[in-house]
C-alpha cells in the first residue's frame, strides 16, 4: 500500500517532463476522480539529437538551449513536490559518456530531479500513453513512435505490452545520418531505406507472427506526417489514418527537392522541414518491412504515460511490484526466504527512518532489494550478490529507471562480505547518498536470516544518528545463536569502512 505522503489526493497537481531528442515537452495536470485532467502544457523544439558530437558528448550551445528551455518548464512546476513532478531523459541522453555533466546542471534548471530510462522502458510509456487515449481498449495494437534520436515499436493488449523494442534511429539521427550535407537524391535515399530496413530484421517476423489489429504512430514526426498526408491525399478529416500510399507520395514529393532545405510539402511546419526527410524514411521502412496498411495518428504520447505512470506509483498497482514478482518467479528466488527477510528489513526501517530521512520510496527500494537478494543464486552459490547484482541492473525490469535499477543493483551487491566503495561511489550523489542507509539496514536483515531458520526472529531494536547505529537484541537469544552474534560482531568491522559505528547490545 502507498504511504500517506505519497498517495494522490483530490485535486493534487502533477507534472510530466519529457526530454526528448527533438522536442521538450511538459504537461501539467490535476488528479480528479481517479484520472489526470491536464489544465497546462509546454513544449520547446531543442533538438538536442544535433548537439552529439560523436564522441559521447554534447556541444555546450545545444546544451545551453536545453537548460534554457528546463528553466522556462522549471517556472511552471517550481512549487510542486520532487514526487509529483516526473522527468524523463530518453535516447540523447542515453548516448552521452558522462550523463552527469549535462544532468546536474539540466536539474538545476528545472527544480527537479530528472531520471533515465532505456530504450524498452520508454517504449513502455509511449504505449501507456497512447493506450490510455485510445478507444477499444482491449484489442491487439501496434504502436510506433518516431523520436528525434530513437524509434519505439510495441505490441499490446489493453494497457498491457507484450513486446516491446528500440532502434537508434529518429528523425534527426537519420537526417544527419544520410543526409548530413543536406543534399537529397534517389539514390541516397533507396540506399538509405535498405539500410534502415535492415535493422527491422531482429524483431519484425516476430512482431509479423505475433500480429495486431491496428497501428497507430505517436508524437510530433508522425503526427506531422498525418497533417501532410491529408492535405496530400486532400482530405479535411483530421483523423484520417496514414495510409502506405500516402507514405509513398510523400517521399516523391520529398525528392523533387535537391536540398533540405528545399523540401516543400503542404502544412509542412517550417521548424520540421529540417528533419522531415529522417522521420519519413524510418515510417516508409516501418510500413514496408512490418506490412502496415494504415496508421492512425495518436493524440497522447509518453509525457500522458508518465501522468499514468505515476498514478500507478502513488497506490497500490505501482507496476514496479509486479516486474519484480516476474523477475522472482523467472529465476526460482526462494519466496519465504524473501519475505523473511523484508519483515526484518522493513522492521528495522521504520525504526531509522526518522533518524536518516528516509521516506516511503526508499521503503519501496528496500522491500525490492529484499526480494531479490538471492536472484544471484540462479547463477551460482559462489559470488551469488555479485551475479545477483548484475542481473538486476542489465536485465529488463518494467517500469524502473536506469538509476532506479543501478541502485537496486548496488544494494543487492553491496548485501554480504565487504563493502566495495566504487560500486556507491559509481551512484549519482542523490542514490548513493540513499544507499549509504539502505545497505546497512538490508545487510542487518540478510545477516539475521543468514541461516534460512523459519523460527521466529525475537524483538529487534535499531537506535540510529547520523554517523551510528546500535542493534539490540535478547541477551538471550544471542547467547542461543552464537555464530549470529560472531557474524554481527565481524559486522561491526565491516561497517567501519563504510562511516557507520555499529554497536550490538542486549535489551
Amino acid at each position: 500500500m502507498p504511504d500517506s505522503t505519497t498517495a494522490l489526493k483530490e485535486g493534487e497537481l502533477l507534472a510530466a517532463v519529457d526530454l526528448g531528442s527533438n522536442s521538450f515537452h511538459m504537461v501539467v495536470a490535476r488528479y480528479s476522480l481517479g484520472e489526470v485532467r491536464r489544465i497546462d502544457k509546454l513544449r520547446d523544439m531543442v533538438r538536442m539529437a544535433e548537439g552529439l558530437d560523436g564522441r559521447g558528448g554534447l556541444r555546450l550551445e545545444v546544451m545551453q538551449r536545453a537548460l534554457d528551455a528546463l528553466s522556462r518548464f522549471g517556472q511552471r512546476v517550481r512549487d510542486l513536490p520532487h514526487h509529483r513532478v516526473r522527468a524523463i531523459a530518453t535516447n540523447t541522453v542515453r548516448s552521452l559518456r558522462r550523463p552527469q555533466a549535462f544532468l546536474l546542471p539540466a536539474e538545476t534548471a528545472l527544480g527537479h530531479p530528472i531520471e533515465v530510462v532505456s530504450g524498452r522502458e520508454e517504449a513502455r510509456l509511449i504505449y501507456l500513453g497512447v493506450a490510455q487515449g485510445q478507444p477499444n481498449g482491449e484489442q491487439r495494437r501496434l504502436v510506433m513512435d518516431i523520436g528525434g534520436g530513437s524509434t519505439e515499436f510495441i505490441i499490446g493488449e489493453g494497457m498491457q505490452t507484450l513486446e516491446r523494442e528500440s532502434l537508434q534511429m529518429g528523425c534527426v539521427a537519420t537526417t544527419r545520418r544520410f543526409f548530413g550535407n543536406g543534399r537529397l537524391s534517389r539514390r541516397k535515399w533507396n540506399e538509405a531505406l535498405v539500410e534502415i530496413s535492415a535493422e527491422f530484421q531482429q524483431f519484425a517476423s516476430a512482431y509479423r507472427e505475433l500480429g495486431w489489429e491496428g497501428a497507430i504512430g505517436s508524437s510530433g514526426t508522425i503526427k506531422t506526417i498525418g497533417k501532410v498526408a491529408q492535405r496530400i491525399e486532400g482530405q479535411e478529416n483530421g483523423q484520417a489514418p496514414i495510409s502506405a500510399q500516402a507514405v509513398q507520395r510523400m517521399g516523391e514529393l520529398v525528392l523533387r527537392a535537391d536540398h533540405i532545405d528545399a523540401i516543400d510539402l503542404p502544412g509542412l511546419p517550417p521548424e520540421r522541414r529540417a528533419v522531415i526527410a529522417g522521420g519519413l524514411l524510418v515510417l516508409q521502412a516501418a510500413f514496408n518491412e512490418l506490412g502496415i496498411a494504415s496508421m492512425e495518428v495518436s493524440r497522447t504520447a509518453m509525457r500522458e504515460g508518465v501522468l499514468e505512470d505515476m498514478i500507478g506509483r502513488a497506490s497500490d498497482h505501482d507496476p514496479r511490484d509486479g516486474s519484480i514478482h516476474a523477475m522472482m518467479r523467472r529465476y526460482g528466488i526462494d519466496e519465504t526466504q524473501a519475505v523473511r527477510v523484508e519483515a526484518a528489513a522493513m522492521l528495522l526501517f521504520d525504526q531509522a527512518a526518522g533518524g536518516w530521512d528516509l521516506d516511503a520510496e526508499d521503503r519501496r527500494l528496500l522491500a525490492w532489494a529484499c526480494r531479490v537478494h538471492e536472484v544471484g543464486l540462479a547463477i551460482a552459490h559462489s559470488q551469488h550478490h555479485q551475479h545477483g547484482a548484475y542481473l538486476v541492473q542489465y536485465s529488463d525490469i518494467a517500469g524502473f529507471t536506469r538509476n532506479e535499477q543501478q541502485l537496486l543493483a548496488a544494494l543487492v551487491r553491496c548485501q554480504r562480505r565487504a563493502i566495495p566503495m566504487e560500486v556507491l561511489r559509481a551512484l549519482p550523489e542523490r542514490q548513493a547518498s540513499i544507499a549509504m542507509r539502505l545497505v546497512p539496514l538490508l545487510r542487518l536483515a540478510v545477516l539475521l536470516h543468514r541461516s534460512h531458520d523459519l523460527s521466529p526472529l525475537p524483538a529487534l531494536a535499531l537506535d540510529v544518528d547520523a554517523h551510528q547505529a546500535r542493534l539490540r537484541l535478547p541477551a538471550s537469544w544471542l547467547d542461543q545463536h552464537p555464530l549470529t552474534r560472531t557474524d554481527l560482531e565481524t559486522e561491526r568491522e565491516l561497517l567501519a569502512p563504510f562511516g557507520l559505528k555499529f554497536a550490538i547490545g542486549a535489551n
